[in-house]
């Protein structure tokens, strides 16, 4: 028996020191062959150039927000102003107050309504059991491929009768009453959540919206956050429907504003990207603040449902 196991024991240690070797050693290899530390060196540096290509327009506009207007277009260019005249941005300011407003609470009832009609959609769509639900969705859906264009003409004439014309109206309440992308994207969020917490509620007398307000709601938090960076930015950056439907200059929004900086004989260029520059930055902190939550909003709302 003594000699069996002495035996035995050699045969033993060489497989476990195989087993070790099979699930341990692959986990100590850490470095990357020199071609896999080339092809990530390349794939940087090509996405770094383009992220420069991309960048330089926004940084060329900053830079001209602050120069004199003769060294704005000065021959050779110069990139880094000689001399910066902050005050570009407060004549600029000054003047764009007023459509910033209008702007803000163009951008403020967009978002809010829209949010509110898309979220109470996407949940009757996810979770509510009616007749002919899909194909009411599937007609929604439809209704997102017939251009704007189409019907433009029928539009404006029925806001004229309604006497909307050269109001802001029509610039908030056809967006928030037709939100098609919104309830696409909140129907998946909703889908994608599981059926026990609605049951759970159900069963503590929690009648249908106060279901859907209390319980369903906060879980769809990052594609609210998606739909409503989105909705801010289309609203904000809108300049057909103001020019379409507005009138007067009290009323209109910041892209508009731009185009006064454009007089017809000379155009104050300095101050023209001083007030491009105030009029991109409202969109481009909320893109910044919120970007987290909207990557994560529109991974969740397109893979899952």
């Amino acid at each position: 028996m003594t000699i069996e196991r002495t035996a035995e024991r050699p045969a033993t240690d060489r497989r476990t020191e195989r087993r070790r070797q099979t699930t341990v050693g692959p986990r100590q290899v850490h470095n990357k062959p020199p071609r896999h530390r080339a092809r990530r060196a390349a794939v940087f540096a090509v996405l770094l150039f383009f992220a420069v290509v991309f960048a330089m327009p926004l940084l060329w506009m900053v830079s001209a927000s602050l120069k004199p207007e003769n060294e704005v277009l000065r021959t050779p260019p110069t990139f880094i102003p000689t001399t910066f005249l902050w005050s570009n941005y407060s004549q600029a300011g000054h003047g764009l107050f007023p459509f910033f407003v209008n702007s803000v609470k163009l951008a403020t009832l967009n978002v809010t309504f829209l949010l509110f009609f898309a979220s109470l959609a996407g949940y009757g769509f996810a979770r509510l059991n009616f007749v002919f639900k899909n194909l009411a969705f599937a007609l929604l859906l439809s209704t997102a491929m017939i251009p704007s264009m189409v019907y433009l003409v029928p539009q404006y004439m029925l806001f004229r009768e309604m006497g909307w014309i050269d109001t802001h109206y029509p610039l908030w309440v056809p967006n928030v009453l037709t939100p098609v992308f919104g309830t696409f994207l909140l129907r998946q969020a909703f889908r994608g959540i599981p059926m026990e917490l609605e049951e759970a509620a159900k069963l503590d007398g929690a009648s249908t919206f106060a279901t859907f307000w209390r319980i369903m709601l906060p879980q769809v938090k990052p594609a609210l956050a998606a739909v409503g960076a989105l909705t801010f930015m289309g609203s904000w950056n809108d300049l057909f429907g103001p020019l379409i439907f507005l009138n007067s200059t009290r009323l209109q929004t910041m892209p508009i504003a731009l185009a006064l900086f454009k007089g017809e004989y000379f155009t104050q260029t300095n101050l023209m990207m001083a007030a491009a520059t105030l009029t991109i930055l409202p969109p481009l902190l909320l893109f910044l603040l919120a970007q987290k939550y909207f990557v994560q909003g529109i991974t969740m709302s397109g893979l899952k449902g």
